[in-house]
């Protein structure tokens, strides 16, 4: 059965690209223009993943994210914010958004980013999961088995549940055990050269990371270094 995608989008042109481009790879897709309906529909239907504009009529995203996640729905969301706004993508990461697009944005890259949230959070189908052949490709970390290619971390058997950007963060950490990473660099490999916002994005993302890391094991962990940025521990070289 194909993925249930719903759309909250007002700009109507916009709304049409998505609704297009993602039915052309096969998602079914819904859209509203409204906040309310959109919270609407979010909250009675079965949805795998919700594109959220911020700039709404009815009620702004801030308001559909947050009475989401407060009727207890971990349906994952992508949210839609201006260029230059790090706030908006601050405030959307911490109300539960899991992944972000900073308009105008390219078509392969809204396809790219609708990928890996599904792949994130419905590994076990085949129609996202990356096909992988005997022998895939594991990093062992301490406790932690990462595999790239279908963003997933384990911990004894028990999937710990990170957010794509989390995941990147933790994939170039782990390949560099023991060095200290600049925000800058992090900025620039996770979240590429284009990107302008501050360094605030990448301490609320490794924050949330730590305390994933923390709840769940003890032999490897993050380490902030002042003005300077993060090291992780407890994984050889």
């Amino acid at each position: 059965m194909p993925f249930q995608i719903l759309v909250i989008e007002d700009e109507p042109t916009l709304s049409r690209l998505l609704t297009y481009n993602l039915g052309q790879e096969g998602y079914q897709v819904q859209a509203s223009a409204h906040g309310g309906e959109g919270l609407h529909l979010a909250l009675r239907q079965d949805f795998d993943l919700i594109i959220l504009d911020i700039m709404l009529p009815g009620m702004n995203g801030f308001e559909v994210l947050t009475e989401i996640r407060k009727m207890g729905s971990t349906t994952p969301v992508i949210i839609l914010t201006a260029r230059n706004a790090e706030e908006e993508v601050v405030q959307g990461l911490r109300l539960g958004a899991d992944d972000y697009i900073t308009k105008p944005f390219g078509v392969a890259e809204l396809l790219a980013r609708v990928a890996a949230v599904l792949r994130r959070f419905h590994p076990e189908d085949a129609g996202v999961a990356v096909a992988t052949e005997t022998g895939e490709k594991t990093i062992v970390a301490g406790d932690l088995i990462i595999y790239p290619e279908k963003y997933e971390v384990h911990l004894n058997g028990e999937a710990i549940p990170l957010r794509p950007k989390e995941f990147e963060v933790l994939l170039y950490l782990v390949q560099r055990p023991g060095i200290v990473v600049t925000r800058d660099d992090l900025m620039n490999v996770v979240w590429g050269f284009d990107y302008i916002g501050g360094q605030r994005t990448v301490d609320v993302h490794v924050s949330s990371l730590r305390k994933k890391l923390e709840m769940n094991q003890q032999s490897v962990r993050i380490d902030a270094i002042r003005g300077v940025g993060y090291k992780l521990i407890g994984v050889k070289k």
